[in-house]
């Protein structure tokens, strides 16, 4: 019997375009899920018989109660290497050979970018306004030279958003836990003596770390309140990060200037939820990773996992 695969959340329908799946033409039967699952019922009764699965980013979970819920399962592909959303000692112990693939890291940095500067210069507020025939010119710019910015996380995203910031002439400095004063003198930048310091000073915080026991709430209503009134956070990693309803009860008080956010706790993001009308927010549908070139690596490594595990020698495994 020809094995199933099912290649899932494909937003934009895009996948089989993206890809050359010909290697898998009459070795397996591939389909293309478009829609978010509302619930584990779902995700079993759309891919409950296939023995593939290739998922996009953490856009569904696969913890262990859902891994065994689908026994039919052998391989599942994520795009990227790291997948917080997988249960790997689950899917170990249940027989599923956990794949991934390459990941650009310069999309992100691209769209944190267009983030600050959207906030900076109030673009969403201003077009808005011009295509609605409303007043000319609302807004002041919050200038970017000269500014602070203040990065949590100076990793390969972290440093590359540094050395844009340094190029538009803002001062940048940079905290993480580990993070010491000669890895911040290679990107150019300084370290932060602390996280307080980082947020008491910064004129824009962005957030660049991977979500972990360490990481997971590390910006909440303390921190939120050391920021100035006039400072913005972005935020392109992961929203567990930033305790979201401290930062909900901040953007409604003003007690900062708002916020950039790309990711959520729950996504798709309610169609009610208050970070999609906040005047101060400008929020994005988690479209960080989202571009061609990264697309055509992913399907297209994906289509590579498959045909190795099918061969019996499985590369890219996470674990």
């Amino acid at each position: 019997m020809t094995p199933r695969c099912a290649v899932l959340d494909d937003y934009q329908g895009v996948a089989r375009s993206l890809a050359d799946w010909s290697p898998l033409d009459g070795r397996v039967d591939v389909r293309t899920l478009r829609r978010p699952f509302a619930s584990e019922d779902e995700v079993v009764e759309a891919i409950g018989d296939c023995e593939i699965v290739v998922a996009m980013r953490e856009r569904t979970p696969f913890p262990a109660s859902l891994l065994a819920r689908l026994p039919r399962l052998r391989l599942l592909i994520t795009s990227g290497m790291r997948n917080a959303a997988i249960d790997l000692a689950a899917a170990a112990r249940h027989g599923v050979t956990v794949c991934g693939t390459a990941s650009n890291t310069e999309p992100p940095v691209e769209l944190t970018w267009a983030l600050i500067l959207g906030l900076a210069r109030s673009v969403a507020t201003e077009s808005a306004a011009m295509r609605a025939g409303g007043p000319w010119q609302s807004t002041l710019g919050a200038d970017l030279y000269g500014r602070r910015l203040g990065l949590l996380g100076l990793g390969k995203i972290g440093a590359r958003v540094a050395r844009v910031g340094l190029a538009f002439g803002m001062d940048v400095v940079a905290w993480s836990r580990n993070l010491t004063a000669e890895r911040a003198a290679e990107v150019g930048v300084r370290a932060a003596a602390s996280k307080e310091e980082l947020l008491e000073t910064s004129d824009f915080v962005s957030v660049h770390l991977v979500l972990g026991d360490r990481t997971r709430g590390l910006i909440g209503a303390p921190e939120l309140a050391r920021m100035r009134r006039t400072a913005y956070l972005v935020n392109t990693s992961r929203a567990a990060i930033v305790d979201q309803s401290a930062l909900l009860d901040a953007l409604r008080e003003e007690r900062i200037a708002g916020a950039g956010l790309d990711v959520f706790a729950q996504e798709p993001l309610p169609a009610d939820h208050p970070l999609r009308t906040l005047p101060n927010v400008l929020a994005l549908p988690h479209l960080g990773y989202v571009t061609r070139r990264n697309y055509e690596g992913y399907f297209q490594q994906a289509v590579e996992d498959i045909v190795a595990f099918l061969e019996g020698k499985p590369v890219r495994e996470l674990g």
